[in-house]
């Protein structure tokens, strides 16, 4: 459902002349698959995910979302999607059921529809107790909830998840990554990008590890170790951020 081929996403820096934020990244994401990206900060993660979401457009290479390109249809790329980044993205006065109607809205969910999918994610995150409370008042974990539950209104194939489980306690982050689960038995298409490396190596099919904005290698977990000699995903990181640093 995403096919990624030759991407690249070029800056100019002041100091650093330009700058490569990807270079020639390339890989494909099938329907019910979890794809993880793990990078360290400044690997160029962030911005692969955002130039796949058409919020960044490429330098070079293109990318392919359900059938749709991101140059030629962005707004068409833009329903496939839902999208979770680093800024939650809730508005402080609406509530989460709010919250939830308005992205709704905004993404032609019908009205008929929006109401009682709406419930359905409040059930289906255990969000009844603080549902109708302001956002400004809730705590880490149900804004995370609710910004996870407005990703997924318009029910959309694809979803693209950046730390959706940082900074939150054991139970709340149990909660997503059931959520997230579900979701691949439903066939929707995600890229999974997480520092937590326990994280992916529980919930990703298969794993691609960027770094200095290029992809060093993807594969399946058995794939991976037979490739660096190591066990766990941790090891097998900074395996792969060692050598290369000596390269």
């Amino acid at each position: 459902m995403i096919q990624v081929q030759g991407l690249c996403r070029s800056f100019q820096d002041s100091k650093r002349g330009t700058v490569k934020a990807v270079d020639q990244v390339s890989f494909e994401v099938e329907r019910g698959e979890i794809f993880g990206l793990l990078g360290p900060n400044g690997a160029g993660k962030s911005t692969t995910l955002r130039l796949i979401s058409t919020l960044l457009k490429p330098t070079g290479g293109n990318v392919s979302v359900n059938g749709f390109d991101i140059n030629t249809h962005p707004a068409e790329v833009r329903k496939q999607i839902g999208f979770l980044t680093g800024d939650m993205g809730l508005y402080p006065r609406l509530t989460p059921r709010e919250i939830l109607v308005f992205f709704g809205r905004l993404a032609e969910v019908p009205e008929a529809q929006l109401t009682q999918r709406a419930d359905a994610l409040i059930d289906r995150f255990d969000m009844r107790d603080f549902a109708d409370t302001r956002s400004d008042k809730l705590s880490s974990g149900m804004k995370q909830k609710t910004s996870i539950a407005r990703t997924l209104i318009h029910d959309p194939p694809v979803l693209i998840l950046d730390e959706p489980t940082a900074t939150l306690d054991l139970p709340t982050a149990r909660i997503i990554e059931g959520n997230i689960l579900d979701a691949k038995r439903d066939g929707k298409c995600i890229i999974y990008s997480t520092h937590i490396m326990e994280e992916a190596e529980y919930l990703c099919d298969r794993i691609a590890v960027i770094n200095h904005g290029q992809l060093k290698i993807c594969g399946t977990m058995d794939e991976l170790r037979a490739a660096t000699g190591k066990q766990r995903l941790r090891e097998i990181f900074l395996e792969l951020l060692t050598l290369g640093e000596a390269a």
